[in-house]
């Protein structure tokens, strides 16, 4: 136990997207860091895996709006030191019945936070998208620059290439039975399940929907995050139309608010696929999970997708699917926040990232890594990400709407 390839400066549980940040915060600063991982590294068994996630600024509570632009800042820097890309810009388009208040709270957003953003009508959307998009006549949208998609899987690689190459330990199929106070030298002995012990004088815990299990196992802490399988749709683009709807044509990621509740990424991972999916899924336990896409109904999605895409689109039903976990709060909102109890600041935890966190794993690293190293994070309203709030209200964070 005192050899020191197994005494670390912070050691980090779970290698997923945030956890895979945090590793290349504290390691650019100089902290000897362990990433540790239960199951292969780049495994598809939780939420950071895939082919693309939607990154946009534009958002009901405007406290995501800041964190979205610098984690898009640092997405870039990351990989002009990669020398890949994994971050690949377009506009973002929300749209909805104009009774719906989700579009008015994220022009208040945009305003309130200086994202410069346009309205469009019915027929402004159809001149601005050439026809590909149709809204129905009591329908507008929001139209922002700050957009695009991320590669996950790569972007998950790409932060684990750079803590490594700044001198990381990163260990895969280890998976953390139990952090215990060390009560002699202070700080943490993080044990496996195959016996291993790791010392580190602080520890962090981004074990996506393991969290919960693991939290509890932990310090006792009960958090209210369920996981959730959902899936990923893609269809089919008519022959002849493919470039209209490909990264880098003027066709951008889309949120569509109300029934169903619909996102989707302009065609990049597949040639001729559009991916378009309905926000949501199902309850489950993340190490028995149905793994069954035949579970969701599709019916409103192909409704939707027949009314909006000009016949573009086939509709008839997704040519591919990928399954997927979410890790639901029940306000949405993450938890960032220290352990706490015996643990004190020694153990911070990152979770709860609730389907819409992928976008801001670079500034989420950045504050886990604040965190853990100096007891305070800035520029983030780290309010609404207390693990607390759930005792002073069940539901969490009280929403506008």
């Amino acid at each position: 136990m005192e050899c020191s390839s197994h005494q670390f400066d912070v050691i980090v549980v779970g290698a997923g997207i945030m956890g895979s940040s945090t590793a290349y915060q504290l390691a650019k600063r100089g902290q000897k860091t362990l990433l540790l991982e239960q199951f292969d590294f780049l495994h598809h068994r939780g939420s950071s895996h895939g082919e693309s996630r939607t990154l946009r600024a534009a958002y009901t509570e405007d406290y995501y709006c800041d964190m979205v632009k610098e984690s898009s800042q640092i997405w870039e820097q990351a990989q002009s030191e990669i020398g890949y890309k994994v971050y690949f810009k377009a506009q973002q388009f929300d749209m909805s019945p104009s009774d719906n208040k989700s579009l008015l709270s994220i022009i208040s957003s945009c305003e309130k936070k200086s994202i410069p953003y346009r309205v469009l009508d019915r027929q402004q959307v159809s001149d601005r998208f050439s026809g590909m998009i149709n809204l129905p006549e009591d329908w507008f949208g929001v139209l922002t620059d700050v957009g695009g998609v991320i590669k996950p899987t790569k972007a998950v690689s790409m932060f684990q290439a750079l803590a490594f190459q700044r001198g990381a330990v990163l260990r895969d199929n280890m998976e953390v039975k139990n952090v215990v106070k060390d009560e002699v030298k202070g700080g943490v002995n993080v044990e496996t399940a195959d016996g291993e012990k790791f010392w580190g004088k602080k520890c962090v815990i981004t074990a996506g929907a393991w969290v919960r299990k693991l939290v509890k196992t932990v310090g006792g802490l009960e958090l209210p995050i369920q996981a959730l399988e959902t899936t990923v749709c893609y269809w089919r683009i008519k022959e002849g139309h493919e470039a209209k709807f490909a990264i880098g044509s003027d066709f951008p990621t889309f949120v569509s608010y109300g029934e169903p509740y619909v996102f989707g990424t302009p065609s990049l991972e597949f040639p001729g696929l559009i991916k378009i999916s309905v926000n949501g899924g199902y309850p489950c336990d993340p190490d028995k999970r149905p793994w069954d896409p035949a579970g969701i109904s599709l019916d409103s999605l192909k409704e939707w997708i027949k009314g909006r895409f000009s016949g573009l689109v086939d509709y008839g039903g997704p040519v591919a699917t990928q399954s997927c976990m979410y890790s639901m709060t029940p306000d949405e909102d993450f938890v960032l926040d220290f352990l706490g109890g015996e643990f004190g600041k020694d153990v911070v935890i990152g979770g709860g990232f609730s389907g819409h966190g992928f976008k801001m794993a670079p500034v989420v690293g950045r504050v886990l890594a604040d965190l853990v190293l100096s007891g305070e994070a800035k520029g983030v309203e780290m309010k609404y990400f207390r693990a607390q709030r759930f005792q002073d209200n069940p539901k969490g964070n009280v929403k506008g709407l």
